[in-house]
């Protein structure tokens, strides 16, 4: 918006579509002699209005005729740093987004984009001539006051249109066209105000272009920022293109042989040769070193069905040489941008050019190019008939998507400008999405790279706080754990009265802005709470020792050789068992399937006989894995004690990210006790698993 410098970029104008550009001194003289009459459509806005009825044939015009009349009266007399009317800014960005087929609210919006902002104009006075929809665009898109915010008038735009992008995807339309025309003429700014917009542009915008899947808009704006960033691997680049052009163009022959079999097979489809934008050449370079002739472009297959995209990719499977690795479908499964396509590989029938294919329907194409423009409207009819409206008015989207959701959720906690500029940027870096199920039906979307600990607080908010544990797939792992597409994901909460709140190592595994916003403020409320410094010394483990009672309860086949029974795998009756002989005339008993068994078989140890004593009475291990809690080790002493066992010892490991091992060597009255000990223990609040001690063993015990 308010673009103040015109002409253009000296680098060259990007090369991937011919795109009617505006011939700004004759429309500036149009805009300025207006329409000559009261009825007439005015002259400037003729190529508007044509490239909008390409899309929309029965379009109504004259709302566009009125925001003209408003914007040019209103704009008169303001110059562009170029000395072009200032009224040509507006008509370009409306031109861009009729050829992308926006509708007509968005149209009209896009021409009083700058009224507001840079005129005497209100937004009263927009409301009550074009209606609130209208208005609400025009406010999304309005930059803040730079006498209020001062520094931070940037970020806080930024943070008011993406609010409102939220509520209606419009808005961002609106300023990626903006920004895509100022972008165009920004050839004779100061080169440090240029590198300062372009880097906005490429942290910012195109990244929301991409994740609104408005290629046509991100393409272009990657080369003009690569242009001014990069301007001499951008020279490199378009020398090799020009290069290129120059000689033969080896997809041409396979474009020929791809309509030859495609005819043959009687599918109609469209065939063209798109070629790469500059950056695009550039990373193949960056990947691949020396370029080919086909890797200046790939085959565009276009057909009318969805089932013909299968069938075109079929045939070219068959009567060439497919590159098997370079096969994606993305129409079974859509990026999150809306994008769809097949895309695939082959090699030319001369066996030497390898031809990228993308193959799609005609709509898929156009909601590839435009994305959320291409959606029209998404207001004009209810989602369903059952629909009720939103409470208090709020606009219910339905083409929001998870990433913005998530952006939306996490900026209310952002604490200042600076964090949620820092933190949008971030955000904005991930250039892939994952989806996750919870066991509740629901799923969530997050960034790849994300942990459980995001996943944590993308469900529960603050809620998070209080996480004990998670389980991945039916599995208990560690919060540090990176999730993968298509994981079910158990989060494990502790009641609020007795959960400890987060750790501060939380903060190395999170990814995602919300959690780690979250985290921060947590411990910004808890000073108190945070973790001791590094060379701390671990806590040491806590250990209880009872009475020791004798072990032996077996008999070995050696004489007078003492027992005892194995640790690693705590045998009682009527397990079966073996024995071996260690130093000190002593046999260690072990159950048979006890992995120590088979290294001491390896060390070429003879087994000895072993049978159990009459005596129920037996010695075991137990291991108990459980959340912390307050009075966690009183209740599982007390629900042992109920049982009638006597304990021996028990540790108390050191808690590690919530969660605590308490092992205890008890002894049984009866080995018959054995299961329901385990059940009573596993129904203790916070205890979440009981099993026999299977750690490992030395060879020599």
């Amino acid at each position: 918006m308010s673009a103040e410098a015109t002409g253009p970029v000296s680098p060259g104008a990007p090369r991937k579509r011919v795109r009617s550009r505006l011939d700004l001194r004759r429309l500036g003289r149009a805009a300025m002699r207006g329409s000559a009459s009261r009825g007439r459509l005015p002259d400037a806005i003729g190529h508007v209005v044509e490239a909008h009825r390409a899309h929309y044939p029965d379009a109504e015009i004259d709302a566009l005729r009125r925001a003209y009349v408003l914007a040019e009266s209103s704009h008169r007399g303001q110059m562009r740093k170029s000395g072009e009317p200032y009224i040509t800014h507006p008509l370009a960005v409306t031109l861009i987004l009729a050829q992308l087929g926006a509708e007509t609210t968005t149209l009209v919006a896009s021409l009083l984009h700058d009224t507001v902002e840079d005129t005497e104009v209100t937004l009263d006075q927009v409301r009550d001539g074009f209606g609130d929809e209208v208005c609400y665009l025009v406010d999304g898109v309005t930059k803040v006051e730079k006498i209020d915010y001062g520094a931070a008038a940037e970020p806080e735009t930024f943070r008011k249109m993406l609010v409102a992008t939220g509520n209606d995807v419009r808005v961002m339309s609106i300023k990626l066209a903006d920004r895509l025309h100022n972008m165009r003429t920004l050839g004779v700014m100061r080169p440090e105000k240029q590198a300062r917009i372009a880097k906005v542009t490429r942290d910012v915008l195109i990244p929301l272009a991409e994740r609104l899947g408005v290629q046509a808009l991100k393409t272009e704006l990657e080369d003009l920022v690569f242009a001014i960033l990069h301007p001499e691997e951008y020279a490199k680049t378009k020398a090799l293109i020009d290069e290129n052009e120059r000689g033969r163009n080896p997809l041409a022959a396979i474009a020929d042989d791809v309509r030859n079999v495609l005819r043959e097979a009687d599918i109609e489809a469209e065939v063209l040769i798109r070629p790469r934008h500059f950056v695009s050449v550039h990373r193949v370079r960056m990947k691949r070193g020396e370029l080919r002739g086909a890797d200046f472009g790939r085959l565009l297959v276009l057909v009318n069905e969805d089932a013909d995209c299968y069938g075109v990719l079929g045939e070219l499977h068959t009567c060439f040489t497919p590159v098997v690795s370079e096969f994606k479908d993305f129409i079974a499964v859509p990026k999150f941008n809306l994008y769809q396509s097949l895309h695939t590989a082959v090699v030319g029938r001369d066996g030497g050019d390898v031809a990228e294919v993308l193959i799609r329907t005609h709509q898929m194409h156009k909601v590839a190019e435009a994305g959320v423009v291409a959606l029209g409207n998404p207001y004009a009819q209810p989602v369903s008939e059952s629909e009720e409206p939103a409470p208090d008015g709020e606009r219910a989207d339905p083409t929001r998507p998870g990433w913005l959701s998530r952006l939306l959720d996490w900026q209310q906690a952002a604490p200042d400008p600076d964090t949620f500029w820092s933190s949008l940027r971030e955000e904005l870096s991930q250039d892939r999405e994952i989806t996750v199920y919870r066991t509740d039906g629901g799923t969530l979307g997050l960034p790849a790279g994300a942990t459980c600990v995001d996943a944590a607080y993308a469900q529960y908010g603050e809620g998070a706080h209080f996480c004990i544990g998670v389980r991945v797939n039916d599995r208990l792992t560690t919060l540090s754990t990176a999730l993968r597409d298509g994981d079910t994901v158990q989060i494990l909460l502790a009641p609020r009265e007795t959960g400890s709140g987060p750790d501060a190592e939380w903060l190395d595994h999170a990814r995602t802005p919300a959690a780690r916003i979250a985290i921060k403020s947590w411990f910004a409320e808890h000073p108190d709470r945070r973790e001791a410094p590094e060379s701390a010394e671990p806590r040491p483990g806590l250990t209880v020792a009872g009475a020791r009672h004798s072990a032996a309860n077996a008999v070995v086949d050696l004489p007078g050789a003492s027992v005892r029974l194995a640790g690693c795998c705590t045998p009682v009756p009527p397990d079966a068992v073996t024995g071996f002989a260690v130093r000190g005339n002593v046999v260690t008993v072990h159950r048979v399937g006890c992995p120590a068994v088979g290294r001491m078989a390896g060390l070429g140890r003879g087994p000895v006989g072993v049978r159990w004593v009459d005596s129920a009475s037996c010695r075991v291990t137990l291991t108990a894995e459980s959340f912390g809690r307050p009075h966690l080790l009183a209740d599982l002493t007390e629900a042992i004690a109920v049982e009638g066992v006597a304990i021996v010892s028990a540790t108390v490991e050191p808690p590690t990210e919530g969660r605590v091992r308490h092992t205890y060597t008890l002894q049984l009255p009866d080995a018959a006790r054995l299961p329901g000990l385990m059940r009573a223990m596993r129904k203790v609040a916070g205890v979440y698993d009981v099993s026999r001690a299977q750690h490992r063993a030395a060879a020599t015990s």
